[in-house]
């Protein structure tokens, strides 16, 4: 269910990588949420990095809800750069197998497949 690759990369070199790869492959970086600084910003102790990237392709996101509007809790795809004692990741949870587990829709498997092959290509240009 997951994709998960280390490089050897620092975390902010795989993190402006990945950012360059989203808009490269025609996807948008909605968001960023960097869960570690926003940890230690609660006084919670928290050693490793993290930052969770919202990536969307709108005409994919417009037929997945065209089709199931409840699977707007799935979106967008989230793509991670994270730490792991000394080694940078970067990561998602496969699209294909989490909206198969919400919907048998064929044509929502279709466009998971897209979404999935951009995605993971994303994870490997940054790595």
């Amino acid at each position: 269910m997951y994709y998960i690759v280390e490089t050897e990369k620092s975390f902010t070199q795989a993190s402006t990588d990945l950012d360059s790869a989203v808009k490269r492959l025609g996807f948008g970086v909605l968001h960023v949420h960097d869960l570690g600084a926003t940890l230690r910003a609660k006084d919670i102790a928290f050693d490793e990095e993290c930052k969770v990237f919202e990536v969307c392709n709108p005409a994919q996101a417009a037929k997945v809800l065209a089709t199931d509007m409840r699977l707007n809790m799935a979106l967008p795809c989230r793509i991670s750069v994270f730490t792991e004692k000394g080694t940078t990741k970067i990561g998602l949870i496969k699209p294909v197998q989490m909206l198969s587990a919400l919907s048998q829709d064929a044509a929502l498997v279709e466009v998971a497949k897209e979404v999935e092959e951009k995605t993971i290509q994303m994870v490997d240009e940054a790595k």
